[in-house]
């Protein structure tokens, strides 16, 4: 059994080898363990808060707790989060390789950027782990370095979608002063294509909930199929027009109503 588990594992990482993937999703050295799942906020653990945010059960957090940041470090930083998402990734991918698609080119998934396709956790490592005040403007400086990696599982779902005839949209809360900065990150990162790329216009106020309802509305408007949605935020998949299925990435640095 031992051999055929290790012979399972090899014949993965020769997978994503030839995928080009990376198994970094940032130049840091992870952290091993997690001390700190003990620490309590609010009377329960880390953990336990964590699991709490993850099912939208909290809702409207500011931040994570100050006592939580060694132990949300340690998620980011260790196995677990590339765990989780490989997990989420993994049934995506069954399921869309599951679709009898229609083939005239409306086939559509649905990805967030942030946290979803790349990741900014150099940025979080750098600015409190979600403890600290929000900081727009150092968050646009951030952006605008388009030095964010890919969540390489996320990598690996957008490459099979296309092979499968699959195309895909990008939808993100960023701003249309962003644009030029995304599009380079995305095709440094591995993400070559997509049939749209759609940022938020100066003039849409409002939650992001509501935002991206709307536009994947009109998406379904313009003949689209929106088969898939993936998003590291219950807002990116909560709402109307959320399509055939939705996928919730982990995300315990912030919240986005």
């Amino acid at each position: 059994m031992g051999r055929v588990v290790l012979l399972l594992f090899l014949f993965a990482f020769t997978v994503e080898l030839s995928l080009g993937i990376s198994h970094e999703i940032h130049p840091l050295r992870p952290r091993l363990g997690s001390g700190a799942a003990n620490l309590q906020v609010l009377n329960i653990s880390c953990l336990s808060w964590r699991f709490g945010v993850e099912t939208n059960n909290i809702i409207g957090w500011y931040g994570v707790p100050q006592t939580c940041k060694s132990y949300v470090g340690h998620y980011m930083l260790g196995t677990q989060y590339r765990d989780d998402s490989r997990l989420v990734v993994y049934e995506a991918i069954a399921y869309a390789e599951s679709l009898k698609l229609v083939g005239d080119g409306k086939d559509v998934w649905v990805f967030d950027i942030d946290e979803t396709t790349l990741s900014n956790l150099p940025y979080y490592v750098d600015n409190g782990l979600g403890t600290g005040k929000y900081n727009a403007t150092l968050f646009n400086s951030w952006v605008l370095q388009a030095k964010a990696p890919a969540l390489p599982e996320s990598l690996k779902l957008y490459k099979k979608l296309l092979s499968l005839g699959i195309k895909v949209v990008f939808l993100t809360g960023r701003g249309g002063s962003q644009r030029n900065a995304t599009v380079t990150n995305l095709k440094n990162e591995g993400f070559l294509t997509w049939e749209k790329l759609i940022l938020r216009g100066s003039s849409e106020t409002g939650t992001a909930l509501v935002y991206k309802s709307n536009k994947r509305k009109m998406l379904e408007q313009n003949g689209y199929r929106i088969v898939g949605n993936i998003g590291d935020q219950w807002s990116d998949i909560l709402g109307t027009n959320t399509g055939y299925r939705t996928f919730k990435l982990p995300d315990p640095m912030y919240y986005v109503a």
